[in-house]
């Protein structure tokens, strides 16, 4: 097969789970025998841009017509089977779709975060859950200046979400949702359910695996409000004040609280604050691990740092929503925290830390649940299978899948969560 995938890298500085999941399948794919060419931009080369360039960017977030004369010539060049779009903010564009619409060639998405609802993608405000702008206009997002707490930055990516809403819909011939709670929040706003099909990402496997009972929690990922940080603090300063429990908190990532986090952690001997690791650094630390800690307050679409734990055989401790629910079978493969409180967080590392036993079968049902749904054989099977339905709708050879279910009161219980204060 040829596949030709279609992203806009996000930016080295902060390092993306997203990127990685990119490299991964075209990597996966190439191993197996597929023909794989990519077009892609970098959001690092917008720092060379001429004044003027940087300046018209933001005119370019929801149409970019160069971009789609020269994909299009690209495509009737190389007439791949079907093209695979990623991430298309903020140098590419919807007009990827309008290029593919050009050719007649299939077009497969997948969705890595909300963007489809939500002009910032996390489907959280002011660190709580968020739906004002699902399935409706994207103005409350601009009002609340969700994107970077800015309302000008906002506002291409609403005026994108409004104009190419129906282009995304109509334009895409399967799209890939990378968790079921996802899929549901998607379907639950309008999209069209019976393209959205679930795939979760895979993760190869790291070539180790936890020996022993651990040596340290690991929080591995960006330093951010929505990720969880602060609750995490909070919860492991309750956990100090009862005398701690045993092993230290490692906290590796960068992020706009790292300053914070830097402060909080200095002068403690039960955290380590070790910044940025690299890929082999972050598999020895996960395999070191007598747990991962992912307390995210945002309603993760998958959680890349959890099924990184299960195939080194180590347990998480995650936020109970989100997609944490179907990757975390709780008390199983790890615990399950109540969103957003830190008691419960830290009941839950008490536990995870306290009963070594429970711990370490936790880790092997951990490292069968990577096995049996995450390997790099099961994503090439559904990646290529969701290529071939594609074709098949496109072509008009195959309808397209049955539809899902879907949770029809998943906006209510956001909206009431919001209200509330949590999940």
């Amino acid at each position: 097969m040829h596949v030709l995938v279609v992203h806009n890298r996000y930016a080295s500085a902060q390092p993306s789970g997203e990127n990685k999941v990119v490299d991964q399948e075209v990597e996966l794919l190439r191993a197996a025998g597929h023909r794989v060419g990519v077009f892609e931009r970098r959001s690092d080369d917008i720092a060379a841009l001429p004044l003027r360039a940087k300046a018209a960017l933001p005119v370019l977030v929801p149409w970019n017509p160069a971009v789609r004369a020269e994909l299009a010539a690209r495509l009737r060049a190389e007439r791949p089977d079907v093209v695979h779009v990623h991430n298309v903010f903020p140098l590419l564009s919807p007009a990827v779709l309008a290029a593919c619409a050009d050719t007649g060639v299939p077009v497969v998405a997948t969705l890595h975060n909300y963007t489809q609802v939500c002009p910032p993608g996390t489907l959280q405000r002011a660190g709580r859950p968020c739906a004002e702008c699902v399935g409706g206009s994207p103005l409350p997002a601009v009002r609340h200046g969700c994107y970077r707490g800015s309302r000008l930055a906002t506002v291409p990516l609403a005026v994108s979400l409004s104009v190419n809403r129906r282009r995304w819909w109509s334009g895409v011939d399967r799209f890939f949702c990378i968790s079921a709670a996802q899929r549901d929040v998607l379907s639950g706003a309008g999209m069209p359910t019976e393209r959205l099909a679930v795939k979760h990402n895979f993760v190869p496997d790291p070539g180790v695996r936890r020996a022993g009972a651990g040596e340290h929690l690991l929080y591995l990922g960006r330093l951010a409000e929505a990720k969880g940080v602060r609750l995490l603090m909070a919860a492991w300063d309750e956990l100090a004040a009862g005398g701690g429990v045993g092993v230290p908190l490692v906290i590796a990532g960068t992020g706009p609280l790292e300053g914070e986090v830097g402060a909080w952690a200095a002068g403690r001997d039960d955290v380590r604050c070790v910044g940025l690791y690299d890929p082999d650094q972050c598999r020895e630390a996960v395999a070191r691990a007598v747990a991962v800690v992912a307390p995210s307050t945002w309603l993760e679409a998958f959680g890349l740092v959890v099924v990184e734990a299960m195939a080194a055989g180590v347990p998480a401790v995650a936020a109970g929503h989100g997609a944490f629910v179907e990757l975390v079978e709780d008390g199983v493969s790890g615990l399950l925290h109540r969103p957003g409180d830190s008691a419960s967080l830290a009941a839950c590392v008490r536990r995870i830390t306290a009963e070594r036993a429970v711990n370490r079968e936790m880790g092997r049902a951990a490292r069968r649940r990577y096995e049996q749904g995450f390997s790099p054989a099961v994503g090439l099977e559904r990646l290529v299978e969701g290529y071939r339905t594609a074709i098949a709708v496109r072509s008009g050879g195959a309808d397209a899948a049955p539809p899902v279910g879907h949770d029809e009161s998943w906006l209510a219980r956001v909206t009431r969560a919001g209200r509330n204060g949590g999940s």
